[in-house]
């Protein structure tokens, strides 16, 4: 009797193994973006380059790096606008080096700025001082 009970378990925690792997999984969308002064609205005649690596996870988080070349940066931000718009900054960058930026431990997206990220309207950009509005920029897409 007690093996059949035992067997009975085992076949329940299969079932439920079974199941959970057709769960939907949240997965973290990581990109890499380029960024270029011809991306900037309106675009802006620069030698300055980047990238930005961004990840965005299920659960809105956002964990990002970015590195620019040939500019002195001053900031760095997520904004939320679709490509040849500009918008405010809803994700704010630390800089932790001379042309580097990171995002903040426990930066998020809210509801509202998930689904413009889904729907391709968050941009990267990078500030200097000769171009306060920004002097690179590069879309974010999901994917």
């Amino acid at each position: 009797m007690r093996c059949i009970r035992y067997m009975q378990q085992l076949a329940a925690v299969a079932a439920v193994g079974t199941l959970a792997s057709f769960a939907p999984q949240a997965i973290a969308q990581m990109q890499e973006v380029a960024l270029s002064g011809a991306n900037e609205v309106p675009a802006v005649q620069s030698g300055a380059s980047g990238t930005a690596s961004v990840t965005i996870g299920a659960d809105h988080s956002v964990t990002a790096k970015v590195v620019a070349k040939g500019m002195t940066a001053t900031a760095s931000h997520i904004h939320e606008a679709a490509s040849g718009a500009n918008g405010p900054v809803i994700v704010p960058f630390v800089k932790t080096g001379d042309n580097t930026f990171e995002s903040s431990p426990g930066a998020k997206l809210t509801d509202a700025q998930y689904e413009s990220y889904k729907a391709g309207k968050l941009y990267v950009n990078v500030h200097s001082a000769a171009h306060p509005g920004g002097e690179i920029r590069g879309q974010l897409a999901a994917k």
